[in-house]
């Protein structure tokens, strides 16, 4: 088969949750089916900065780049269902997209679509006008009802999508994400702990939170209910610093502004973008991690600090506790003091934290990108059409 995939998701160069699912999805496909042809379709009006050269490491992979502007593309894309994205690469018997996107192919290829969540559906209010216009006018509703197959990342986006769309659940397969092998408990003679605690300035104990900064997320509640438990007043819980790591997203002012005037801000880190290299140090450095989203397709930071060890404390909404599972702390989102509750609980049972270090380690063997890629490749084999 010569299957088509759509990788405009990866034009900013950053490492949220769907580039690091198109990424290591794409990476296993290429490297597990050499039978298959793959055609990889990129648009950029500018030229990017992106490096694209491990695509020449795979002999039945072409990367076909485009310099439509992008604007005028989606107009066409969105208004006139033109151009054909399979014909511009040639002709494709499937077309994938790894995330929502414009996007338009002729009749006899078979689209197959994955689908991280909907909460630009479910929560509107949590995204800029500027993202909302976005999500009206690509009209996921109406891609996923003429997808031949949507790939759900968890059976909570499954849900959304046929209570939200009323797309059919024969058509949605659900399909985990996976998790990279460089997420592993690390002895604390590792060099690369020490390396990375003084590139970020770490303290030695501290709380950890990663995420972009938007209301989704959540924050503000984790600010608070560290500001609770400091007012404890335990000398213990005190040698707590809360670090928060991640990029700034969107409507986060408030959050900042509870920072800023903090009576505790000196104790409140935010060390930015956290490189890929560092990741795995972060979390084995952390005593504890926490995740109060209020809404998750899938949430790839509290399964990447399971895989370090890492005891966790996450909301119970969404896809979070088919990810955690008995392995973590699950609290509501909405209820401040159940947060705080579960910090001074982890924090001062150490029958509890090892408890959880040892469920968290085996929770986090479940989840792994090999198994993503053998569950995609059967969706596409699904589709072979007969000649």
């Amino acid at each position: 088969m010569r299957i088509g995939i759509d990788i405009r998701c990866l034009a900013e160069g950053k490492r949220t949750g769907v580039e690091e699912y198109t990424l290591a999805l794409l990476e296993g496909l290429f490297l597990r089916d050499t039978e298959n042809e793959y055609v990889l379709f990129f648009n950029a009006w500018r030229k990017t900065h992106l490096d694209f050269g491990w695509v020449t490491k795979y002999p039945n992979v072409t990367l076909k780049i485009f310099r439509f502007p992008n604007k005028l593309l989606n107009l066409s894309l969105w208004y006139l269902r033109f151009p054909k994205l399979d014909k511009l690469l040639g002709g494709t018997d499937i077309f994938f997209l790894p995330n929502l996107n414009f996007a338009s192919v002729s009749r006899k290829t078979r689209l197959v679509v994955t689908a991280h969540d909907l909460s630009f559906e479910l929560f509107p209010e949590t995204f800029s006008f500027k993202r909302r216009l976005w999500h009206f006018f690509i009209n996921f509703r109406r891609l996923a009802l003429s997808a031949d197959k949507v790939i759900a990342i968890s059976q909570s986006t499954k849900d959304d999508l046929m209570a939200q769309y009323g797309v059919s659940g024969e058509k949605i397969i659900v399909i985990q994400s996976g998790i990279g092998k460089q997420f592993h408990v690390m002895s604390r003679n590792d060099q690369e702990l020490l390396r990375v605690k003084e590139k970020y300035h770490l303290p030695y104990k501290f709380i950890l939170s990663l995420a972009t900064f938007e209301p989704r997320k959540n924050i503000l509640a984790l600010i608070k209910a560290y500001e609770a438990l400091l007012r404890l007043g335990h000398t213990a819980l005190d040698k707590y610093a809360l670090v928060i790591a991640g990029t700034r997203g969107w409507k986060n002012e408030e959050v900042f502004a509870t920072i800023a005037h903090s009576p505790y801000r000196e104790k409140i880190l935010l060390p930015g973008f956290i490189a890929d290299a560092d990741k795995a140090a972060l979390y084995n450095l952390a005593s504890v991690f926490v995740y109060p989203s209020l809404y998750e397709g899938f949430g790839f930071p509290p399964l990447e600090a399971m895989a370090c060890g890492v005891p966790v404390i996450v909301s119970h909404s969404s896809s979070l506790p088919e990810i955690v599972g008995n392995a973590g702390v699950l609290i509501d989102p909405y209820q401040p003091d159940e947060l705080l509750q579960a910090l001074h609980q982890v924090l001062t049972d150490q029958e509890l934290t090892d408890t959880l270090h040892k469920k968290s380690e085996t929770r986090a063997t479940l989840f792994s990108w090999e198994k993503t890629v053998e569950e995609t490749l059967s969706v596409f084999q699904s589709l072979k059409v007969k000649k």
